[in-house]
């Protein structure tokens, strides 16, 4: 690993540890965050990881970006991956249908799967949280089996409902709020995924792990689902 410093903004920097997407990365960042936290203490205004990068936005006032550079080369010094405890594991519960899924067909197609096959292969694995974006709470996660992989849709929908699962390349993720969205839909969860009164307002952090479990429609509902079809939003 040879990590690389990229300038994005006057007062922002980006250190890129990677350039292949990995769930083995997660703890080599995780550390990098530690590390850059502590070393630019106060003077840190945010620091926001991704797959492959983290940006540090820094106080202009308070360091010079050569000053900033020095941190970041201080703080990624014998750097190693990080061996704690790691991050939270949700279960998200999911409603695999095709009204609220309507890509959950084309991908067992694709696949040469039945339905129940897909639902299986996407809720038998525990996905790493790589990053938070798009939209407050949205977390990307993979990586999913690579015979669920498919492009985002060549027009991407107005309104997606909140709760939505759906499937990017070898991402998967599930909207927080009603937004517009290309994934492939394969389902929705009851879960609150965006919250205000939340610390950290998003249910999900990186570094954290999530499991989907799939429920019938009588348990989603009653978990407090909504299930309007998707074609009734647009």
């Amino acid at each position: 690993m040879k990590p690389r410093i990229e300038v994005v903004g006057i007062d922002c920097l980006m250190v890129r540890l990677f350039d292949v997407i990995a769930e083995e990365n997660m703890p080599w960042m995780l550390a990098a965050g530690e590390r850059l936290r502590a070393g630019f203490a106060g003077h840190l205004i945010d620091l926001v990881p991704s797959y492959t990068t983290l940006m540090v936005h820094y106080d202009l006032l308070a360091l010079s970006p050569s000053q900033a550079r020095e941190l970041i080369a201080e703080a990624l010094t014998d750097l190693a991956p990080s061996t704690g405890a790691g991050g939270q594991c949700h279960v998200l519960p999911v409603w695999y249908d095709p009204s609220v899924g309507p890509e959950l067909g084309l991908l067992a197609e694709r696949a040469g799967w039945s339905v129940s096959e897909v639902i299986r292969c996407h809720s038998e694995r525990e996905y790493q949280v790589f990053a938070l974006g798009f939209a407050p709470g949205f977390a990307f996660m993979g990586l999913v089996d690579e015979r669920l992989a498919a492009p985002r849709l060549s027009t991407p929908r107005k309104r997606v409902a909140a709760g939505s699962v759906g499937i990017a390349e070898r991402q998967t993720a599930a909207y927080p709020v009603v937004s517009p969205g290309g994934w492939n839909l394969i389902g929705r969860t009851p879960s609150k995924l965006f919250d205000r009164e939340r610390d950290g307002y998003s249910l999900m952090q990186p570094g954290d792990t999530v499991r989907f479990a799939a429920v019938d429609h009588a348990e989603f509902i009653t978990l407090g689902g909504d299930d309007t079809p998707l074609e009734s939003l647009a």
